[in-house]
């Protein structure tokens, strides 16, 4: 065989790079151009009752199949939507309207719409949940963006001291919970190992071998309980090892909320068959707790992504004082919705959906929120009044992307590229 020519070469090696180009495509993550979302004007409202109650179940919302029939919404309506409340811990109330701006420059959203039957997603056939129990686990990135909300739902860390999560965890449709005057958020924190031996007085040089001593002692002797009660005796041992096990846990360490903005696109009569789509919320915290956060993502379709998986993080509440972690594939989705197969419990919604994708030129992976699991919901299937229920999340849209990341900065000019 001859020479292969230049040109042929050439050709052949631009075919590869195209195609390895169009594989880092389908594995990075997109650039959007996010419109602006710019305060209008912000009014004094009267103090909220703060007698709401929270729903197990949301009921009514307009579902994936209902959507299709209803108007695409004018600029209007989106301002309109995403004009917001703030509520404050002193328990004063404020109402701020929006513009919006760029909109036109924003790519169109590809349509999935499906009218697939659905059964109950809440756990369904082999409970596909992990409990996140090992503090070397449940402390460290990704784990610990997730918090848990002290009127029992999860959230999810989007900035140092700024929590998404939903908005009916916050507000019922037509007033706040009770307790959310007083709102906290818990973050897993491991508990002190600090000794008496340590750098108190009397602890020069023997105290600190005394506490190593220790140390390595417990080290020991948990390792020979492990041992035993694999073989299944020694139950005084397996007993402290037990007890020892307990204390290791993590635990939660509360901070106060410092104020709470809720889009009014979530509010009874504002946009009537869309509530869900505009169910979340963002918490400022009065303290930043020193957590690595995770950053918002837009992604235009879940399906096309290889796998087609997604991950969250939450505190279900079968499962008290532990972190519970899933994956799952989205099964449809709409412009503002993700319909998915995760199986959950009470407690996890307001839990910080995300992927895993190449940032663009660079081969480092890094994983943000695309959605807010907003969970179990009972939805109007085809406008006539029918009843289905589904496992639920709302995604990140631009719109969203742009007044999210405006709540967390204060300032549009932070947010124009997703």
């Amino acid at each position: 065989m001859g020479p292969i020519p230049l040109c042929v070469l050439l050709a052949v090696v631009a075919s590869v790079t195209a195609d390895q180009n169009a594989i880092d495509d389908e594995y990075s993550w997109p650039q959007w151009k996010v419109p602006l979302v710019r305060k209008r004007r912000t009014v004094s409202l009267g103090n909220p009752n703060f007698i709401a109650h929270p729903q197990m179940e949301l009921s009514g919302t307009c579902g994936i199949e209902c959507q299709r029939h209803l108007p695409s919404p004018s600029l209007d309506d989106l301002e309109n939507f995403l004009s917001y409340e703030t509520v404050y811990e002193n328990g004063s109330r404020t109402y701020t309207s929006v513009s919006v701006q760029g909109l036109n420059e924003v790519k169109t959203w590809s349509k999935n719409i499906s009218s697939k039957s659905r059964q109950k997603r809440e756990v369904y056939g082999t409970d596909s949940r992990f409990t996140i129990g090992d503090k070397q686990f449940s402390t460290k990135y990704p784990f610990s963006t997730s918090v848990k909300i002290s009127t029992g739902c999860s959230g999810v860390l989007v900035s140092p001291k700024h929590v998404l999560t939903a908005a009916h965890c916050i507000h019922n449709g037509k007033d706040y919970l009770d307790g959310v005057q007083k709102l906290r958020v818990g973050i897993l924190k491991e508990k002190s190992r600090r000794g008496k031996g340590g750098k108190g007085r009397g602890g020069k040089g023997k105290g600190r071998r005394r506490k190593n001593g220790k140390a390595k002692e417990e080290e020991v002797k948990e390792e020979v309980a492990n041992k035993v009660d694999r073989k299944g005796k020694g139950k005084s041992r397996k007993s402290r090892s037990r007890r020892s096990a307990e204390s290791e846990k993590p635990s939660f360490r509360w901070t106060r909320v410092k104020q709470t903005q809720v889009p009014k696109g979530w509010f009874k009569g504002v946009s009537d068959g869309l509530a869900a789509d505009y169910d979340y919320a963002v918490l400022e915290l009065k303290k930043a707790p020193k957590v690595k956060h995770m950053d918002l993502g837009v992604i235009p379709s879940v399906k096309k992504l290889p796998a087609g998986r997604i991950h969250f993080s939450g505190f279900d509440d079968d499962r008290p004082g532990n972190l519970v972690y899933r994956f799952c594939s989205v099964s449809e989705e709409s412009n503002d919705l993700l319909y998915q197969y995760c199986d959950a419990k009470p407690g996890s919604s307001g839990s910080g959906v995300y992927i895993r994708l190449k940032e663009p030129d660079k081969k480092r992976w890094k994983r943000k929120i695309i959605g807010v699991f907003t969970g179990h919901q009972w939805v109007d299937v085809n406008g006539n009044g029918m009843q289905q229920d589904y496992n639920v999340a709302v995604r990140i849209t631009p719109l969203k992307y742009a007044q999210i990341c405006y709540w967390v900065h204060g300032d549009s000019s932070e947010c124009q590229v997703a």
